[in-house]
């Protein structure tokens, strides 16, 4: 995806998201984010945008301070100031991705592109998973794929910053006493994965490897939702079960 998708994505996000907590209760449960409300879900998702507008708008190499992040994590706590608090949020993290200079930043992931379009494309998929969380609290439920109507190409571009990106780092929990080789082919796109799982990090190849122990398949939107554990729709083939491992250890932390 280009630099140009990405914003577009992030704003078509943005207006959803905003749409969909209009209309819900601050104070409602997000089913895909247990213990969480629609004011947590804003208040995350608004101190992400502060956070990332800052690293790539000052061209920051080093994190924010813990004050610092405490201060881009701070929400008004009424419903309409938090409103209008996430939208500047956002709007100040697109102004950024769309002005600075595409010099030295901070980034996170191996084999990162430059600083704005690393940035562009984190946060794309940020706002993508957020804006299905908030869905979830409008249905009151665990979106199917069909409701969270995310674009294939969007979805294999997700799938691949999740599993070559963030999966291989040293930070990652998936872990396994005995190898198991998991394929991830999706069903309406050519684009696949192969992970290694055992005591070490995850190593994850581009391809399918001859012999894998267990096959995750489904349409990209169906894996990419099942993958960011948002979504139940994968289906999973082989004689080593990996989805409850997964969705009992990948988490990924927004820092």
């Amino acid at each position: 995806m280009s630099h140009q998708g990405h914003l577009a994505v992030i704003k078509q996000n943005r207006a959803a998201l905003l749409s969909d907590a209009t209309a819900s209760s601050m104070a409602d449960p997000v089913p895909t984010c247990p213990g969480w409300t629609v004011a947590d879900l804003l208040t995350h998702h608004g101190g992400v945008c502060r956070w990332a507008a800052e690293i790539v708008g000052q061209a920051r190499e080093d994190n924010l301070s813990v004050a610092e992040l405490d201060l881009a994590m701070t929400a008004p706590t009424d419903r309409e100031g938090l409103l209008a608090w996430y939208a500047d949020s956002t709007a100040q993290l697109l102004l950024a991705l769309e002005t600075a200079p595409d010099g030295p930043a901070l980034v996170f992931l191996r084999d990162a592109p430059s600083p704005r379009k690393f940035w562009a494309r984190r946060q794309a998929h940020e706002s993508t998973i957020h804006r299905v969380d908030a869905l979830s609290a409008q249905l009151g439920t665990l979106p199917t794929t069909a409701a969270a109507n995310i674009a294939t190409y969007l979805a294999v571009d997700g799938i691949d910053e999740l599993l070559m990106g963030f999966l291989p780092r040293r930070s990652s929990n998936l872990r396994a006493d005995e190898p198991i080789v998991v394929a991830v082919a999706p069903t309406d796109s050519p684009a696949c994965w192969t992970i290694a799982i055992s005591t070490d990090p995850p190593v994850t190849t581009t391809g399918l490897a001859r012999g894998a122990d267990t096959t995750l398949t489904g349409s990209a939107s169906a894996l990419y939702l099942g993958l960011w554990n948002r979504g139940d729709e994968i289906a999973e083939h082989g004689l080593a079960p990996v989805l409850g491992l997964w969705r009992d250890k990948v988490r990924v932390s927004w820092t």
